[in-house]
């Protein structure tokens, strides 16, 4: 039954998918037909412009399912509606450029700018009655939670924040017995496993695999090194080979000229904002425009960062090393604009010319605060099995109480996982952050250590 229901919700979205990416191109259509096919220097054929309307449709696809634009009923409303703008900006852009260079010459940008206002105005009517039909549909899941320790408090909290998608019914502890905790998890359509011992979570797991119940499992630092396992097979048993390398060397060569490239591009396109974020920076308080710091990349190395300055002067004289906080009184009103945009990160694209990061990867860490963390622990110098990054996966998919144990875990998913397509599906989402920041937990925990009790139980 659960897999007839999924089988047809993703008919629904593929169809409501179809609709969006439909009248997009219908609407670039009458674009191009009315303002453009006639007056470029060699018109197309009917089929040639029907192969314009169908590349143009490409690339809407491409853009949306980079963004996250066709993931109706897993993102929030607004994060679909923001990234569905987004893509369009981009989209249109490319479009206009392409028309262009069909015109053999700059074509009235007009147009296109009305077309992207027009996608946009169907985008909001889309996503509120696609929104509401979905959900009409679809109700939240109603969950069982399954319990070891205090630590499934906190899960459950951030689950909560998604009463649209998710209904957490009841909580049960692993301490009853196994008859009455598989009597309670067959009363709902999913269990969330969270923080108990292997073994038991192993029988569980099998016990809604045969049953065909979703489930939902807070994974440890060993599945996730699971996850990134190869498939390699002995005569005829099957083995899961963990390389614990890091990066191949193909990986890191390709790695790295994808750096090159793209921090010299970045660097000349963002020349015009760093000039004006150094004249903002100078004219505060006339103190120093940049700021450097030492950091860990690869192999715990030590290396300077650089970034424009955000905070006062001294901000540290006690020699202290202290995380900024949301409101921290520290920061300068310069400082919470570039903090807020992540412009005070793009000096660190000097630093990634030299070799010392790349533009993805985990954010580089404090030697003091590295040190710190892995006392107790000790699986935080994972991370350093690659180059420190400008941006991460943790960076674009956490929010601002992330803890350090969860970024921990994305940073080692995404080593785990790593593909240039996934450094550029990260990229793309840290414009969309730039774009639209919110709370993010780039710098901001209160403390050091404040969300590890899991030592013993998550290796």
């Amino acid at each position: 039954m659960n897999n007839k229901k999924d089988l047809y919700k993703r008919s629904v979205t593929f169809a409501m998918s179809v609709v969006l990416l439909g009248v997009l191109a219908g609407i670039f259509a009458f674009v191009w037909y009315k303002f453009y096919s006639e007056v470029i220097v060699l018109p197309f054929y009917r089929r040639g412009n029907w192969v314009l309307i169908g590349i143009y449709a490409l690339i809407v696809m491409l853009f949306f399912k980079a963004f996250g634009g066709f993931r109706l009923g897993y993102l929030k409303k607004t994060d679909i509606l923001y990234s569905q703008m987004i893509s369009m900006v981009c989209v249109n852009v490319v479009a206009y450029f392409l028309v262009s260079l069909i015109g053999r010459d700059f074509m009235n940008a007009y147009p296109i700018i009305i077309m992207t206002f027009a996608d946009v105005a169907f985008i909001l009517i889309w996503t509120f009655i696609t929104g509401k039909v979905y959900f009409m549909i679809y109700p939240p899941r109603k969950l069982i939670i399954l319990y070891g320790s205090r630590q499934a408090a906190a899960l459950v909290l951030k689950m909560s924040r998604r009463v649209d998608k998710y209904m957490i019914c009841e909580s049960v502890s692993i301490d009853e017995s196994p008859d009455k905790i598989r009597e309670q998890i067959l009363k709902y359509e999913g269990v969330i496993i969270c923080d108990i011992p292997p073994e038991q979570r192993n029988d569980y797991l099998k016990f809604c695999f045969d049953r065909s119940l979703r489930a939902y499992i807070a994974p440890k630092i060993s599945d996730i090194i699971i996850r990134g396992a190869d498939d390699i097979r002995l005569f005829d048993t099957p083995l899961l080979l963990c390389r614990n390398y890091g990066l191949s060397f193909e990986q890191r060569l390709v790695k790295r000229a994808f750096d090159i490239i793209f921090s010299l591009i970045a660097l000349l396109l963002s020349l015009p904002f760093m000039a004006a974020a150094a004249v903002a920076i100078k004219l505060c308080d006339g103190g120093p425009v940049f700021y450097k710091q030492k950091r860990l990349t690869i192999d715990a190395k030590e290396f300077y960062v650089y970034k424009f300055r955000s905070m006062i002067v001294d901000a540290e004289k006690d020699g202290i090393p202290q995380l900024a906080s949301e409101e921290d009184s520290r920061i300068t009103p310069v400082g919470k604009v570039l903090r807020k945009f992540r412009l005070d990160e793009f000096p660190q694209l000097i630093n990634i010319l030299r070799g010392d990061m790349s533009v993805v990867g985990p954010r580089p860490e404090r030697p003091e605060l590295t040190y710190q963390y892995e006392k107790d622990m000790p699986e935080f110098r994972f991370r350093l099995k690659v180059k420190a990054g400008l941006t991460g996966y943790a960076q674009v998919t956490g929010v601002y109480d992330t803890s350090p144990y969860d970024k921990l875990k994305m940073d080692l998913m995404y080593i785990e996982n790593y593909s240039v397509r996934m450094d550029l599906q990260i990229i793309l989402m840290t414009l969309k952050t730039m774009l639209f920041p919110g709370k993010t937990n780039a710098e901001t925990e209160e403390g050091i250590l404040t969300a590890y009790d899991e030592k013993e139980n998550n290796k």
